[in-house]
C-alpha cells in the first residue's frame, strides 16, 4: 500500500493565517500566510485554500489536514469563542475542512501545535517536560508532561495567556481585566508603550515613529532608548514571574519561547530567566531553563501540526 507523503498544516492566528504542505521529514514543500482579516468567515479561507493550484496538485497525496487555532478543542475539532478571531461563536472547523476536501482532519490549540513542532522537529527533541509559550497577538501555552500533550478534561489546557496576574488589570478581549497576554504579547507591549509611566517617555525615539508596534520596540530598545528598555523590562518581568508560578503546577525542564517577541533574541530570554529565578520557589532554582524555538525560520505550528497528523497516521 502506497504511503501517501505529505500533511497539510494550518496556523489560524488572530493576525495572519499561515499554512503549508510538509513531508515527513519535516521539509516544508510550500508555505504561504495570509491576513486573517482577508476572510471574514472561515468558509471563505476554507474554499480560498481548496482552490490553490498547488493543493489541488498535491490533493490525493496529504493524509491529512492538522489545524492550530486559538481556543482550539481537540476533542470537538471546533473553534470555542476565540477572543482574538474575527470568526466569533463555536466553529465545527474540523467537520467543514473533512467536508470540502474528504481528508482525515484534526484541530487543536495553536499553542498545543507550537509545542508538537518542537517536539518533533525543534529544540525540544530532548524535553519530556516542557511548555512551550507561543508570543504573538496574544499568549499561549502547549505543554508536554511525559512527552505526552495535555489537553485536560475539556480540551483547554494550556490557557496561560488568560491567567490574571494585575487585579482589576487592563481590559483583556475575553472580557476579564488583568490577564497575562494582555502585558506580554505583540498588543501586550504596544499597550505599555502608551501606559507606563516614566520620565524618559518624553525623549524617547518612539514619539518620532508613527504606528509603534512590538518589533519596533525592541529595536529601539538595541539602539539605547531608554523608554524602550523600560518597557521590555517590564514585560520580561511579568512574563518571568509569571513562569516562576507556572513551574510550582508542572515541574518543567524547560521553557521554549516562540513567537515575534521571542525572536528578539538573548537579552529577551536573559532578562525572562532571571526575572523567573528571581521569583521561583527553591526548590526549583537553576533547574528549570528558557529556550528560544529553534524554528524562528520556519513555521513551528505549521511543522506541528503536520507531524499531529503524521504521529496519528503512523
Amino acid at each position: 500500500m502506497k504511503i501517501k507523503k505529505y500533511a497539510l498544516g494550518i496556523d489560524i492566528g488572530g493576525t495572519n493565517i499561515a499554512y503549508g504542505i510538509v513531508d515527513r521529514n519535516g521539509n516544508v514543500l510550500f508555505e504561504e500566510s495570509k491576513p486573517t482579516l482577508n476572510f471574514t468567515n472561515p468558509i471563505d479561507f476554507i474554499d480560498y485554500l481548496f482552490n490553490q493550484k498547488i493543493i489541488q496538485e498535491n490533493l490525493n497525496e496529504i493524509v491529512g489536514i492538522g489545524i492550530g487555532a486559538p481556543n482550539g478543542n481537540h476533542f470537538k475539532g471546533t473553534i470555542d469563542f476565540a477572543p482574538n478571531l474575527l470568526w466569533k461563536g463555536c466553529i465545527p472547523l474540523k467537520e467543514m475542512f473533512e467536508i470540502k476536501f474528504n481528508i482525515p482532519t484534526q484541530l487543536t490549540n495553536d499553542a498545543n501545535a507550537a509545542a508538537v513542532g518542537e517536539k518533533i522537529f525543534g529544540c525540544a527533541k530532548d524535553l519530556k517536560n516542557f511548555v512551550t509559550i507561543t508570543l504573538g497577538t496574544g499568549l499561549g501555552s502547549g505543554i508536554f508532561i511525559n512527552n505526552k500533550i495535555v489537553y485536560g478534561e475539556h480540551g483547554y489546557a494550556g490557557e496561560f495567556g488568560h491567567i490574571r496576574i494585575i487585579p482589576n488589570g487592563r481590559l483583556c478581549n475575553c472580557g476579564r481585566k488583568g490577564c497575562l497576554e494582555t502585558y506580554v504579547s505583540s498588543t501586550g507591549v504596544v499597550k505599555s508603550f502608551n501606559e507606563l509611566e516614566s520620565s524618559n517617555k518624553k525623549s524617547s525615539s518612539l514619539n518620532a515613529i508613527n504606528n509603534v508596534n512590538a518589533k519596533i520596540i525592541f529595536e529601539e530598545a538595541e539602539k539605547g532608548d531608554v523608554f524602550s528598555t523600560e518597557i521590555i523590562n517590564y514585560t520580561a518581568e511579568i512574563l518571568g514571574s509569571a513562569l516562576a508560578d507556572f513551574t510550582a503546577f508542572s515541574d518543567p525542564k524547560a521553557y521554549i519561547l516562540f513567537g515575534g517577541i521571542a525572536q528578539s533574541g538573548e537579552n529577551f530570554r536573559k532578562k525572562v530567566e532571571d526575572a523567573m529565578e528571581k521569583n521561583t520557589l527553591k526548590i526549583f532554582e537553576k533547574k528549570v531553563e528558557i529556550r528560544i524555538s529553534a524554528l524562528h525560520d520556519k513555521n513551528a505550528a505549521i511543522l506541528g501540526n503536520a507531524a499531529s497528523v503524521f504521529l496519528a497516521t503512523k
